[in-house]
């Protein structure tokens, strides 16, 4: 994810449960914008949003669009 071109979209979807995770990475899905299991938001492809993906990429399934 670190070439990321200009006007990148990812598409997020969140697979796993949030229960049982720590509160930190329960927030950043929540700030994702992702609300429960299966749903699906795209985010353009900034610094902080890839940070926030790498943190909690164990829960989720990222496609990159172009």
């Amino acid at each position: 994810m670190s070439d990321m071109a200009a006007g990148t979209v990812l598409r997020n979807r969140l697979v796993r449960s949030t229960i049982g995770c720590m509160p930190a990475q329960r927030r950043t899905v929540e700030a994702l914008g992702l609300r429960r299991r299966g749903a699906v938001v795209e985010k353009a492809a900034t610094p902080a949003v890839l940070g926030m993906v790498r943190s909690v990429s164990h829960l989720l399934e990222v496609e990159e669009k172009r």
